[in-house]
């Protein structure tokens, strides 16, 4: 997985990791920090850096493939933008009806946007 990808699992899951696995964690993929570069902040070895990330990545993938929550969300979002596109076309139909459902349906697609 991407760090893009490890990172919304992280928005997702992470209230699941410790405390140190979510420091871990951001200093890697937020913040680009090397695993050397991790342990010196930390005050610990390259190897607890790794032990930490290796468990966080796991318990994150774990739970990902037992709820789904990240996937589902995507293909909502897939979903939404298609909806969208949609009813885009249909916003400028001569059949004012349909041009005003189009516009209603855009308004509500964009209230799940946010």
């Amino acid at each position: 997985m991407d760090a893009v990808e490890m990172t919304l699992l992280l928005d997702y899951y992470g209230e699941l990791l410790t405390e140190r696995q979510r420091q871990c964690f951001d200093l890697r993929y937020n913040q680009d920090l090397s695993m050397g570069e991790i342990a010196e902040v930390l005050g610990v070895s390259r190897q607890g850096v790794f032990d930490n990330l290796s468990r966080a990545e796991q318990r994150l993938r774990n739970m990902e493939e037992k709820t789904g929550c990240v996937r589902r969300a995507r293909d909502a979002r897939r979903a939404l933008a298609g909806i969208l596109f949609e009813a885009e076309a249909l916003r400028n139909h001569p059949d004012q009806k349909v041009a005003e459902a189009a516009q209603r349906i855009i308004a509500n697609a964009r209230e799940l946007e946010e």
